[in-house]
Formats: C-alpha cells, structure tokens, sequence
C-alpha cells in the first residue's frame, strides 16, 4: 500500500496550488493527488474565456504542469469513495488502497443536471473533455441552445457567436444578469448579446430535452420547442460533499473548514468550491471562482506542510464577454438596497447594501484596478452615503 505524508483527492486548480504551497515549506514531502479527470491539472477559465477570444493562446498553456513542479504522483481516472480516518486510509472505486498522515478534500462541485434530459444529450459544461466536445462542434451555421444565463452560459454564448454559430440563451430571470445587477446595467448586459446576434428567450425553462434523429428538442415551460445541433446547460453548481459526509465531517453547504482550512478531523483540510470557511470580511462563505481557487489552494498547501497563518484573503470574481469586463467582491443581490456611483474616470461602480446599511458587496463595471478598495470598502462598512460613495473613486 502506497502513504504519503500528503494526499490531495482532486486534481483541479486547489491540487495544484496546494501542492506548490507545499513545497514552500516542504521540499522533500512525498505528495500524491488523486484525480477523477481524465487530465491533469489546468486553469479552467481558459475554458470559456482566452481560448475562444485569444488567438495567441493554445490548448499547450492550459496544462499546469503540477508533477513536474512539484514532484507529486498524480493518478487519473481514480475515484475515491471512502475514507477510514482512524487507520488514515481512503479507498477507490477500483478497489485501492492509499494511506495519508494528512488529507486534502478538493473535491469541487457537480453541476445541476436538468430535468427530464435524456442521456447525453445535454452537455454540462465543466471540463476540459467539455470543452473539446463543444469546440469540435463550434463551426459556422451550427445552432446551439444553451439553458442557463449565469457565468457558463453567457461566456459561452458569446464564446460560439463569435465562431458564426446560431445561438439561443435560455434563462429564467426577465433579463440577462438580473440575479446580481441592478436592472439598468441588466439591460445593458443583454443588449450586448442581442446587438452581437444571440437569440435572447428571458423568462423561460427547458422542460424537457431529447433527440429526434440527429436534432435535440428542447421543450420550454410554456410549450414552445427548440430545435439544436447542440444543448449547453449551465444551471450552476452543487458541493461534491459526499466524500465527506460518508466520513462524518462536518458539512453544511460545503466542507465546514476553520481559519487554517482544516476540517473537524485535524489531520484532513479542504479547500476550494467545495469549503465552507470564515471569511474575515464577507463571513462564513463558500466561493466558487477561480482567485479563491488558486489562492486558498496556496494557503492550504502551505497550512497542510505546517504554517500557523489563518487564511484571511477576501477573492473577487470577474466575467469578460463581448469586450465588457467586470469585477466583483462580496454579494451582488439586486434585491439589496444599492447604491451606483461612478470612479473619477466615469466607470460605474454598484455598491450592495444590507437592511443596516453597510456595504456587503462592490460590482466594478470595467473599472479596473479598484479591488482593494472595494475589499476595505467592506471591510470598515461604514453607513454614511457619502462616505461610501467616495471610497471607490
């Protein structure tokens, strides 16, 4: 039986930066991640952003190169099913044993599947594997419908709009990026997608979705049906908990994790979309963006090898379609009262607020640059209008 002083269940973005952040400390630890992925580590956001909208950036700078940087065994296609604590053991589906002296849990999340779907006709968009499929499919005149207007669905859309591919955007909010903007920057939003040729179908749900020969039917909430080349869902995401739930850790929507991003056993940690961990500004959280991915993994590498250091970094999330950018730290809930105000070079800035009036999360429209103030913004959380408004300039 194979132990090592570290073990990382997962081969994402935390894996690797939990490995490097290990070897900080640790040169010489043995290190094994074990991965359901068919790949090895790589950034994600590439997926739906630079290699759609980036000429100069191929498929070879995806890879993050995690064995060779840092010496770790990496397994694929290895799913983990169980953990025995007390002899510091987990076991795969293929019947192996590995031990640990400690335990990384970066078991990400699944994404919602839709209801009333047959088999594969619908592609979940979340991995590398996803991405072939749908890049092999991208060609001019190729009608795609994709169900769901959070982050995948609309990178995704003006990802396939800019390879002439005939696009449909099904969601259920009145309009595109409602759930977090206030509704004037909302209709600015979709008007991008609109002027850029999507086909926008607000207030709507698929139903059902099958295949007719070699088309896939989406059927819609109100009857209507959609006929597709291709089915995107991005319908958002659950916490890959069960790993952890099966072991008796505490979960409540995500790994229940301290300031050091341990778990309630001290020999396992987790980190990434799937912890649940105080926040030193926003509160007990669980972000599923890649800055807290590549920067909780750092951390908890490093508090794995032995760091005392609380992990207090507050991350941001950002979305770039169409030429527009935008930022954001906190919680963008337009059912907050908000308050919008402009930097000194005229970009809006959406500052959320909650019943007390202090400011709980800052959108920065193409305001590049302000993210620190945003974070002290909601760190201080003063109530005075004025003083808000004047704090991101």
């Amino acid at each position: 039986m194979r132990t090592y002083k570290y073990l990382i269940i997962g081969g994402g973005m935390v894996a690797d930066g939990a490995a490097r952040g290990i070897r900080e400390l640790d040169p010489d630890g043995s290190i094994g991640i074990l991965s359901a992925d068919v790949d090895p580590p790589y950034t994600r956001p590439a997926l739906t952003k630079k290699l759609w909208t980036d000429p100069s950036f191929g498929w070879d700078q995806v890879p993050l190169g995690t064995p060779l940087a840092t010496g770790a065994d990496l397994d694929l296609e290895t799913e983990v099913t169980s953990i025995d604590r007390k002899k510091h053991q987990v076991r795969s589906a293929e019947g192996q044993t590995v031990g640990y002296e400690r335990l990384l849990l970066a078991t990400g999340v699944h994404p919602r599947q839709l209801d009333n779907a047959q088999d594969d006709a619908v592609i979940y968009f979340r991995s590398a594997a996803d991405y072939h499929r749908v890049r092999r499919l991208a060609t001019p005149g190729r009608r795609f419908v994709i169900v769901g207007g959070g982050y995948i669905g609309s990178e995704l859309a003006a990802a396939l709009i800019g390879q002439e591919c005939e696009v449909t955007l099904v969601f259920p909010e009145e309009t595109l990026g409602a759930s977090m903007f206030p509704s004037g920057i909302a209709s600015g939003y979709q008007s991008l997608f609109t002027d850029a040729g999507v086909q926008i179908l607000p207030g709507r749900q698929a139903s059902a979705v099958g295949r007719d020969g070699r088309v896939t039917v989406v059927t819609l909430d109100d009857g209507n049906a959609l006929e597709a080349d291709a089915v995107i869902a991005g319908l958002g995401t659950v916490p890959a908990c069960g790993l952890a739930e099966s072991a008796d850790l505490e979960v409540d929507d995500g790994i229940v994790v301290d300031a050091r991003l341990r778990t309630s056993d001290r020999s396992i940690w987790a980190a990434g979309d799937v912890a649940s961990y105080p926040d030193t500004i926003l509160g007990r959280t669980r972000v599923e963006h890649v800055d807290s991915a590549r920067k909780m993994g750092h951390a908890v590498g490093r508090s794995m090898a032995g760091d005392p250091e609380p992990y207090a970094y507050t991350p941001y999330f950002y979305s770039v379609v169409l030429g527009v950018s935008w930022q954001a730290v906190g919680t963008l809930d337009p059912s907050l009262e908000v308050l919008e105000t402009r930097t000194g070079d005229g970009k809006p800035v959406v500052i959320y607020l909650n019943s007390a009036g202090e400011p709980v999360g800052v959108l920065l429209w193409q305001a590049e640059g302000r993210l620190d103030a945003a974070r002290m913004l909601l760190a201080h959380r003063p109530t005075d209008r004025e003083e808000i408004a004047r704090s991101i300039r």
